[in-house]
This record gives structure tokens, C-alpha cells and sequence, in this order.
């Protein structure tokens, strides 16, 4: 394995708080490791430091100088007045990029509905986001960076990415991945960092292994500190008994540590659930009769019979721009359907979440954007009886939610995107709904508070409906998935979240031979040509490996007193080698390529 990235002693701080304490770590071919963390503990801070962009107070990044890193960033930087085909396949024609497989799957599936010859500043920001992602992955790189590259993909091109990076990864590519999408790191990764408290922890395997590895290391932090404690008890109780007491050597009793993992949280009890949310809606929730809606020429549904009951717990997926928005803003009254009714509960009070985190939620009083956030809940409810019957104060809500010490009084203007979501989130409980419609409720969330979120729907007897394209919660949180098609229907999924990528490959499949003429199949010419082309680039890297393997020899005889120094520029040349090596195997297969043509 190659080495490509190590840092060593890495320390870096902002004002006065510590974000990176001495911390070391390396990364090397094939290696694909997973970043989490809570929002703002340096996750990306750490990716930043690793490709050069930012540089620490302290320590040192050694990296491979054979090696390409591609990197991307929170936030893109293309050239001014670039196109999507500028910008992604270096300007080439159609017949060009359709002619490679690899240029062909990246375009298909992350820039369907964006024009090429757009330019990439009239783009939203999702679409400069794909248009990001594909310019790093059709790059020929080493090391592949990506900060939360599944933002703003629906769940079929996540499966598309998560495969194309495991091929990725088996020809040996490196990978480093900031991500709250945890059904995503676990089908890529085979590590996992976790950034916290200025340290990273390693963990091997995917996202499942790091949380069992995690709950580990807490059943046995929780066991020391418990000995750790009950000696402390015992000698102190001892001081204060006296000589007398000190002879008798009595025995007392003290308190068991509570064991975190022995204990496996209960199962969702869905009948009681069911019973509980029953008694606070009725039989009634919502009634869906030749429901249509459309936008323009689409219809979004097609005559819709749906009844959804007390205690429900719905998953909804589809394709952007299916209409799960709009399902859900239907079900709220915000907006009348275009035919057909729909009947609401006598009893609802409802609690829609929106993908904006700047908008307020419909049942709470609009967020004042001077006000502190303590202030802020506090006025709103100091004290909440949850629905699932445990009074609640809004301060330890609030510490739950991760707003604690100078955040719980930071006033609401100054809140990240993330810190938005979760007050948005809380002061939605606060209103004590009994039916809750959360629309990407995942988005801008760090894991440790989608586990928070987690743990009181778990509980929360309700009827749940959740537009969302993280599998993760989405298998987490509700009983039954049903996908909006694009055709107008409506389906439930016996098979989750498997059935609706399975029914759209089939749905896909079946268009193909409609869509062929527009993918131009691979010619002998075109094939040539690329070949000549890929020969050309890897001529050119040869070229600077020799370059680079010349220059170090020279190095190494000119500090041939310097016994360190030899071992460092040592360990380059044979990187150096091993990849001089690798590059004129591929050119004799490139040379082949071309004879053959």
C-alpha cells in the first residue's frame, strides 16, 4: 500500500477554543475512512488541513507528491463564465465524453436534469453541488476527498455513488468522507474517524462496526470510572471514620455502575403506540379521496385513494421532484388539492417540519431573530408534558438538542444552519403535536443529534410521516416506506427502500431503448482516440516521476551527513519508484490499446 497523506502532532485552535490537539493519523491506498463528529467539533477543519487548504498552528502534514488529491469542498469554486461541460468533462463533445463508460455513468446519474452547455453560474446550489462531485470524480486522483457529497442527491443516486466509490475503492483509490448519511458511510467505509474534544479516534470497519466499537469503549470508560469511583468512596470513608473504624475493617455498601451496552434499549412496542395514538386522534387522521395534483404538464398524483391512520409511521421516497414537498404541504393545508378531497381529523394538532431553516413552524410563534435561543424556547414553553407523558423542562430539551454553556445564549441570528434545524425541531415538540410531517429532517444535522432525534420517535405515539433520503432514519423511525413513482401513483414498498431503487433500475431499463440515440455507443474511432489521449496523460506523468526520482537522488547525496533527513528522502524515492513502476505498467497496457486499434 502506498502511503499517501500522514499528519503528525496536528494542533490548531480559533480564538479561544481548541479544535485539533495533537493529532496524528495517515492515510494510504485503498484506505476509505469515514469523518463524523458533532457540527463544529472540526471535521472539516481536519479535511482542510489534509489537502493543503488551510494549515495548522502546530504539527506537520506530510504528503506523497506523486499522488493527486481531489477535494471536494463545502463550497464550490468554478471558473467564471464556465459551463457544466467546461467544468466536468474539459469541454469535450458529446460523442467524445458518451464514448467513455466512465464519463458516461458519472454524467447519467448525477447530471440528468442539467444542461451542458449551461453555465455553471446560473445553477442553483444543488446543481453546482452534482457539478462539483462529478468534476472530482471524472479527475484521475489518488486521493479523494469529499465533505458531505451525498447533499443534495435523492436516494437512488446515493446507491449510485456508494457503488461507484466501492469500485473506485477496489482499484485502489483513497477516500476520505465527511457524512451524516449513515447507511452511506457504512456501505463505503472500512474505517471510521471520529472527531471530538480535539482528538480523533480510530475505528476499524464500517459505520455499524464504529458504533458497536464506540459503545465498547464507553461500557468500559463507564466501568473504570465506576472502580475509579467506588475507591475514592471507600478511602474516603475510611479517613472519616477514624482509627477505630480503621481496625474493624467494616463493610459498606456502594452504589453499581450502570453498564451502557449490557442494557439494550426496549423495542418500539408499535401496538401500545398504536392504542395511545388511537385515544389522542381518534380513528380519523387523514383521508385521501381521487386526490390530483399537477404542475405545469407533470402530475405530481393521479386520482390518489390514501387513509392513513392514528399511530402511522411513514417513510416517503421518489425521485426529486416526484412531489413528496408537496404530498407533505397537501396533508398540512398549505396548499388545496387541484381535484378530489381530502379529510382531516377532528382532534390533529399538527407539527410540519420544512426542508427551509429559515422558516418558522406553523403552530409556534415566528422565531425573533435578536432573541437568545433560551429565551427564545423559554417564552414559548418553560415546561412541556411529552407526548409520551414525562414532564420536561425546555432548558434540558434544549441541553439534549446540543445547545449548552455560551450556545444556549447565542442569539438566534448567529445560529449555523445546523443549530437552526435543531431549534426548529425542538420548538416543533414544544407544541405537543400528535402528528408530525418532518420533510428532510436529516439535513445539516450531525449523527449525535439524528440519535437524539431518533430515541424520542422511538417513544413518540403519533402518526410520523417523513420525506427523507437517508435510509438510515428512514428504517430507523418508520414501519412501512410507500415511493411517489413520477407517474401520479402512490405504492407501498413491502421491501423498503431495496424495492424502490430495484423498481426504478427496472423503470430505467425498460426507457433505454427511448433514450439510446441520444447516448452515442462506442465507436472503434472514439475508443482510439481515447486510448492516444489516456496514453498521452500517462507519458506526462512519467515524465515528472523521473523528474522527481532524479531530483531526490540528488537530495540524498547532497545531505549523505544527515543520517534523518536520509531516511525521509529515502521513503520518498521508493514511493517515488513504486509509482514510476505502476505508471509504465499502464503505459505497456495503454501501448497495447492503441497497436490494437
Amino acid at each position: 500500500m502506498v502511503n499517501i497523506v500522514n499528519a503528525e502532532r496536528l494542533s490548531l485552535a480559533f480564538g479561544t477554543r481548541t479544535l485539533l490537539d495533537e493529532v496524528s493519523l495517515g492515510l494510504s491506498s485503498g484506505d476509505v475512512v469515514g469523518v463524523v463528529g458533532r457540527n463544529g467539533d472540526g471535521k472539516t477543519t481536519l479535511l482542510r488541513l489534509l489537502v493543503g487548504v488551510a494549515e495548522p498552528d502546530s504539527g506537520q502534514i506530510v504528503r506523497n507528491s506523486t499522488a493527486s488529491i481531489g477535494y471536494l469542498g463545502q463550497d464550490e469554486d468554478f471558473a467564471a463564465g464556465a459551463t457544466v461541460r467546461d467544468a466536468v468533462i474539459g469541454g469535450q463533445a458529446d460523442h467524445v465524453w458518451a464514448a467513455d463508460s466512465a464519463s458516461r455513468s458519472v454524467v447519467q446519474h448525477l447530471l440528468t436534469t442539467i444542461e451542458l452547455d449551461r453555465r455553471v453560474a446560473e445553477l442553483s446550489g444543488g446543481e453546482r453541488r452534482r457539478v462539483g462531485l462529478a468534476t472530482v470524480l471524472l479527475a484521475d486522483h489518488d486521493l479523494l476527498v469529499l465533505d458531505e457529497p451525498t447533499n443534495h442527491l435523492d436516494v437512488e443516486a446515493i446507491a449510485w455513488l456508494a457503488e461507484h466509490l466501492q469500485a473506485r475503492q477496489a482499484a485502489g483509490t483513497a477516500m476520505l468522507v465527511v457524512s451524516h448519511d449513515r447507511w452511506f458511510l457504512d456501505a463505503v467505509c472500512n474505517r471510521v474517524w471520529e472527531v471530538h474534544d480535539a482528538a480523533v479516534d480510530s475505528y476499524e470497519g464500517g459505520y455499524a462496526a464504529y458504533v458497536l466499537a464506540r459503545a465498547e469503549r464507553v461500557r468500559q470508560a463507564a466501568a473504570n470510572e465506576a472502580r475509579r469511583q467506588n475507591l475514592l468512596r471507600k478511602e474516603l470513608a475510611w479517613l472519616r471514620r477514624g482509627p477505630p473504624a480503621r481496625t474493624s475493617k467494616p463493610q459498606f455498601r456502594i452504589d453499581a455502575a450502570n453498564v451502557l451496552i449490557e442494557d439494550e434499549p426496549a423495542p418500539r412496542d408499535t401496538i401500545k403506540l398504536r392504542e395511545f395514538a388511537t385515544s389522542r386522534l381518534g380513528k380519523d387522521v387523514f383521508d385521501l379521496h381521487q386526490v390530483t395534483q399537477r404542475i405545469g404538464e407533470r402530475t405530481l398524483f393521479d386520482h390518489l385513494d390514501w387513509s392513513i391512520g392514528p399511530g402511522d409511521r411513514i417513510g416517503l421516497v421518489g425521485i426529486n421532484g416526484a412531489g413528496k414537498t408537496t404530498l407533505l404541504r397537501l396533508l398540512a393545508g398549505e396548499v388545496q388539492p387541484q381535484s378530489g378531497k381530502l379529510k382531516q381529523g377532528r382532534t390533529l394538532q399538527l407539527g410540519h417540519l420544512s426542508q427551509s431553516v429559515v422558516s418558522t413552524e406553523p403552530n409556534a410563534e415566528p422565531l425573533d431573530e435578536s432573541e437568545r435561543v433560551l429565551e427564545s424556547v423559554q417564552r414559548l414553553q418553560r415546561h412541556v408534558k411529552l407526548a409520551t407523558g414525562v414532564e420536561s423542562s425546555a432548558s434540558s430539551l434544549l441541553e439534549e438538542f446540543g445547545f449548552r454553556g455560551e450556545r444556549l445564549v447565542t442569539r438566534i441570528a448567529e445560529l449555523s444552519g445546523g443549530e437552526r434545524r435543531r431549534l426548529q425541531f425542538l420548538r416543533l415538540l414544544l407544541t405537543e403535536p400528535n402528528v408530525l410531517l418532518l420533510d428532510e429532517p436529516t439535513n445539516d444535522l450531525d449523527i449525535d443529534t439524528l440519535t437524539v432525534i431518533e430515541d424520542y420517535l422511538d417513544t413518540w405515539p403519533g402518526t410520523l410521516i417523513v420525506v427523507s433520503h437517508d435510509r438510515w432514519f428512514l428504517e430507523r423511525t418508520c414501519d412501512v416506506v410507500y415511493a411517489l413513482l413520477g407517474d401520479g401513483s402512490c405504492v407501498l414498498l413491502p421491501g423498503g427502500v431495496e424495492e424502490f431503487l430495484l423498481r426504478r433500475q427496472q423503470q430505467t431499463s425498460a426507457n433505454k431503448p427511448a433514450s439510446a440515440p441520444s447516448t452515442p455507443k462506442t465507436t472503434d474511432a472514439g475508443a482510439e482516440r481515447q486510448a492516444r489521449k489516456d496514453l498521452a496523460r500517462v507519458e506526462g506523468q512519467l515524465a515528472k516521476t523521473a523528474t522527481l526520482i532524479t531530483k531526490l537522488h540528488d537530495q540524498l547525496a547532497e545531505q549523505a551527513s544527515d543520517y534523518a533527513k536520509l531516511v525521509t528522502l529515502g521513503e520518498e524515492l521508493a514511493l517515488a519508484e513504486a509509482r514510476q513502476a505502476e505508471l509504465e505498467s499502464l503505459w505497456l497496457d495503454l501501448a497495447e490499446k492503441v497497436e490494437s486499434n
